[in-house]
This record gives structure tokens, sequence and C-alpha cells, in this order.
């Protein structure tokens, strides 16, 4: 029998529906909003992978080309590979989710969230979230939810709450917000450099509405019934515990404060190969494994004690200290744009590369088909941490990197108009210690400027904080928050936080904005002593990109009997060409005499008599009462016999 609830929910009625579908499941349930529908299921094994000490979870959100009334493209017409947006989302998903299961869960467990109906309105993703959670609450599985999600965007100073793809037009704000009824667990966003204190509204606006989301999943997960399993945690004989704590405390304590990172990470394993050799015994089969579990836990508590109590950290920095930083810029000769940014044990190499509209990414969404005029790409290659394993394609953590990043420069961009070139810029990470997206963010804002591309300011992260700026990849390891916070001088244009708590206040986040304020405004100081401005001169192997207004009655003139004049003028030129039905004619080439030559030939075709204005011209034909004259390509004019 079906159980439902329903929340009025920003104009719009949310429903969670269980019992109908997918009974098999652990946990199914169906969540509609408008016309929007969302199939969320959770499973979970029922036995334990042995030697396993940390939760296998799967998150995957899926969009059913049926959903908005389409056929899959490509050979095979059906769904194939996960999109970008499909990864970014299970992304959004799995972060509120994954804090929240108990310690000691380690059954494999799966939640899949279907969208099988899709209007226009892009909330399948917030949607996805509220699902899963709800289907996490009816099944079995211990969760120490539930956690809702909403939209939060701001027009003329006013809050929305999930609005619709053409609402969120002119917004100057765009937060994804995900909580429990107690506390925040996940933000996601951009901004167009908005001073901290509104964001901190923004997310305090949202989780008022969240809460509501919250008790109705409550409500639903209450009629269902059912029981959770039990989390079965592995007992550790205590005498072993201490012996373990006695042989390597101190040895822990000296290894996590030494400043470079491999030779840091090396001591650490030969403290615990020691320990496993010394404790180890041939007839006790979960020995090894439970030293190992010991020692990590001394681990995360000795550097979290040595940080808070004593303010050391592994390089000798204080807590809101910045790594040293070099910025270079023009490394590449034949790139468009280039930077190395540098920050202690992690360097980010950015390109650009401009383009033309042929460049351009067509994106066949369940919204409708849109286009992309400026492409982030992050890299993070085996040998950034010194690891030899096989290249693959980038998978969800790298394109999650490199949204947050794009996310972050998108804001201080030219528009079309200005600048009507298509932009890739590509961050290939060559060494990593920890906020490696971020250093995306400053190689990138570097880059930009020296292709010569008119950003409207250069763009910083103010990096991942809590108590500790620019934190290492150990802290990141070991540490609750991840809070990334880029930004300009003005204000935030990109926001990332996720946490391995149970939540945190507007307290926390309060102060985490302030200290990575310090920390952006120091760091764009180091920038703007490599590269202040953008250059005046773009890359001389850079398409220049020319654009004219012809009156559109000159199109079919342009275009010529089946589209033979535009490809005589490609041809003979060397440019690209594209004509608009407003009459805008664009020509690109990296040779500007070319685009020169093509541009006279435009203005020769599309040139009108002017009354007054003298042309020598080719004598066409000649008549009894003149001569026809051509004073333009195609334009004859009547030289008449004066008597």
């Amino acid at each position: 029998m079906a159980n439902t609830v329903e929340l009025d929910l920003a104009g719009r009625t949310l429903r969670l529906e269980t019992g109908r579908l997918a009974k098999q499941a652990d946990g199914a349930v169906l969540a509609t909003y408008g016309d929007t529908y969302v199939l969320a299921t959770a499973v979970a094994s029922l036995s334990v992978k042995k030697d396993i000490d940390f939760l296998p979870l799967t998150v995957d959100y899926q969009e059913k080309a049926y959903a908005a009334g389409k056929i899959p493209g490509g050979y095979f017409r059906r769904e194939g590979q996960p999109s970008e947006k499909e990864k970014l989302s299970s992304r959004l998903i799995d972060r509120p989710l994954r804090p929240l299961f108990p310690k000691g869960w380690y059954s494999e467990t799966q939640v899949i969230a279907m969208v099988i109906s899709a209007d226009q309105s892009g909330s399948s993703d917030i949607l996805g979230i509220i699902a899963a959670s709800a289907a996490l609450a009816v099944s079995n599985i211990p969760f120490n939810g539930p956690v809702g999600a909403v939209r939060v965007s701001r027009r003329d100073g006013q809050f929305l709450i999930n609005p619709d793809l053409t609402s969120l037009e002119g917004c100057d704000l765009n937060l994804v917000v995900a909580g429990t009824a107690d506390a925040v667990m996940m933000v996601e966003g951009g901004a167009e450099g908005l001073p901290e204190d509104v964001m901190i509204a923004a997310i305090e606006h949202a989780h008022q509405e969240i809460k509501r989301v919250v008790e109705v999943i409550r409500r639903l997960g209450s009629a269902n019934g059912k029981s959770k399993r039990a989390v079965i945690t592995e007992q550790i004989d205590p005498a072993l515990r201490n012996t373990v704590r006695d042989l390597t405390a101190t040895p822990i304590c000296q290894a996590i404060l030494i400043p470079n990172k491999t030779a840091r990470q090396e001591r650490l394993d030969e403290i615990l190969a020691e320990a496993v050799k010394a404790l180890k015994k041939e007839d006790d089969q979960d020995r090894e494994r439970h030293v190992k579990l010991v020692f990590h836990e001394l681990e995360y508590t000795e550097v979290r004690k040595t940080i808070l109590e004593n303010g050391k950290r592994a390089d000798g920095r204080g807590p809101s200290d910045i790594r040293p930083i070099t910025c270079e810029v023009s490394l590449l000769p034949r790139t468009h744009g280039s930077a190395l940014f540098t920050r202690g044990e992690t360097q980010a190499l950015a390109v650009v590369t401009l383009g033309t509209s042929d460049d351009e990414q067509r994106i066949d969404a369940l919204e409708g088909e849109y286009y992309r005029t400026f492409m982030l790409h992050y890299n993070f290659p085996p040998f950034s941490v010194g690891e030899a394993r096989p290249l693959r394609s980038p998978g969800r953590r790298e394109i999650g990197h490199g949204a947050l990043a794009e996310r972050a420069l998108k804001t201080v961009l030219p528009t079309k108009k200005d600048f009507p070139y298509t932009l890739r810029l590509v961050s290939d990470i060559l060494e990593s210690n920890g906020s490696s997206s971020m250093a995306t963010v400053c190689g990138g804002s570097l880059a930009l400027m020296d292709a010569g591309v008119p950003i409207k300011e250069p763009v910083k992260e103010g990096d991942r904080v809590m108590v500790l700026s620019d934190i290492l990849g150990l802290e990141d390891h070991l540490g609750d928050m991840d809070f990334k916070v880029c930004g300009t001088e003005q204000g935030v244009t990109a926001l990332q936080m996720d946490i391995k708590i149970a939540g945190i206040t507007a307290q926390l986040m309060r102060q985490a904005l302030a200290q990575a304020r310090e920390g952006r405004l120091h760091i764009l100081g180091r920038m703007r002593a490599a590269l202040a401005a953008p250059r005046e001169q773009m890359s001389p192997f850079a398409p220049r990109i020319y654009t004219l207004k012809i009156k559109p009655d000159k199109i079919r003139e342009i275009i010529g009997p089946g589209g033979k004049v535009i490809r005589d003028i490609v041809a003979t030129c060397g440019v690209k060409m594209d004509v608009q039905d407003d009459g805008t004619v664009t020509i690109a080439s990296s040779d500007e005499a070319s685009a020169k030559k093509a541009i006279e030939r435009v203005n020769q075709i599309t040139e009108e008599v002017e009354i007054g204005k003298l042309y020598l011209g080719k004598v066409r034909k000649i008549m009894d009462f003149g001569a026809f004259v051509e004073v333009l390509p195609g334009v004859d004019g009547l030289v008449h016999i004066r008597r």
C-alpha cells in the first residue's frame, strides 16, 4: 500500500510516495515537484566484505531521455556514459548523505536517483537529494538523517527558493544548500561578487526551508515503519590498543611535523610497518588489520591535537598562514595564454585557448539545448601525487573541481558582445598537496589575463577553511570540513562546502568566510605582482575576430546562390565566417591581413551608392543615351549623355 506525504514548497507541491514502485529495494521513494519526477532507491548488501574499514557507498544520478520526450543521440540510441550534469548531480547527492551513515557501517550501499519525468524547471538535482534521503529514511539502512535541500537565488535583493531556469536569469546568486533539521551539510553554487554576509543570509534563509522538507521526510519514514539494521562495530582488544599507542604515538607526533609531504608520508608508513611487524601474530588473522585501525585512529587524533592544542601544523605555519606563492605567466610560446601558479607543494599549469563560434560546445540537456562558450577542464594526472597508475578519462572528482573553478571565473568574463570568442581553459595539476582546485582558479585567472581576455577582476580562492587556511592534503584527509571560497576583492563568486560531521553552525561559517577573505586578499596581491591586468595585445597565434553589422536584406548577397559567395570569401581569404539573421557578420582569422581582406570583400558587397560620392568604375555597356558603369560589385550606374 502506497504512503504519500505532501508539502507546499515555494508555490509548488513537493510530493513523496513510497510503497508503489521498486518494492524489492530496501527503500524506494518517488519524489515529484511540478512535472519533474525522480525515483530514488537505496539498497545495502546483507554481508560485509572481509577487511573493509570504510563506507562503500555508491550514489548514481541518471537522466532518462524519455523524461523529456527525447530519443538519445548516438549510434545505439540509448543512454550511455553519464553526462557531465549527471556526474555533478551524483556528487551533489553523495556529499550531504555520506557523513550521516553511522560509524562502522561497512555494508555495500547503493543509492540510485532516476529522473523519469522532467519539466523545464531545472529542479531535478534538488529533487534527487530529497528523494535519495527519503529512500534511506524509509529503508532498513541505518542513516542519521534525513536531509533536505533547496536552491536559493537572489534578485533585486530578495531571496528566491527553487526558482525555475527562466527565473534564474538576472539573479546574482545561485546556491544549492542541503542539511538536516539542525545544521547545514553542504553548500554548492556561485554568485556575482556578493559580500560574505549576503552569502550567510542566503544559507540561513535556505536552511529554514530545509527544515520543512526534513519534517515531511520524517513523516514518511515514520509511516513506513521499517526497523533499522544493527551496526555491528568490530571490537579491538584494549590491551592491543594500548600497546599500539605506546609504540607509535610519539613517533607519529614527530612524523606529522615533517614539512615535506613525501618524506612525512614515508615516515608514517615506516612507523606503521614497524608496528605491524612487532605485533603481528600468525595465529591471529585479524591482528594486523586491528593494528592498522588503531594506528590510523592515532594519526587522526594526534594531528588534530597538535593543531588545536599547540597551534602547530605540519609545515610550521599558523592557522591562517598561506604557503609561499609564486606566479609566472607566458610560459608557453605558442599558446594563447598560460600561467603557472605554485603554492607550497601544489602547482597548477593553466592554459587558455581562444576559439570562434565553431568551437562552442553544444549541450543536449533534458531542459533543452544550449551552447557553452566557456569551458574549464581540470586534469589530475597520477604523477602529481607521486603515483604510477593508468591514465583514465576524468572522474567525478575532476569534473567537480573543474565545475567549481569554472563557476568562480565565469562571473568575471566579458559578455559575448564585448569579446566574441569561445574560451577553453585547461588546468593540469603538476603537483598536489591540498587545494589544487583552488590553485586552478588562481592560475586560470592569470592565464585569462595573459591571453588578453578583458576580465572584470582577477579571481582568487579563499581556500578551504575551518580553523585553518590553505590546508595541506593531510589536513584535508583528517579534518572535519572542506570550505572552498572563490572571489574577487569585491566579494564571493563561488562557494563549495563539504563536511564529514553532522553539520556546522552559521557562526562557524561566518568565521570561515571571514578568514577566507583575508587569505583571498593576500593571494590577489601576489597575483598582481605577476600580472596586474589583462594584456592589451593577444598572442600572435590567437585568432582575431572582427564583427561587422550589415542590413539584414544584404545577407542573401553575402551568402550568394547556394552559398557560393561566402564559400568563395572563406576559400580565397583563408578565414572563418559566420552570418547571423540580424545582420551580424563575424570574421575570424589568425592572420590579420586575411581578415582585413575578407572585411573588404564584405564591405564591397554590402556597400550602397552614396549621392555626391566619387566612384572609379569600369564601363560595362555603351548605349545611344550613355554608358552603364559598374561603380560597386554588382551595382551599375548610368552615365547619361549631357546635351
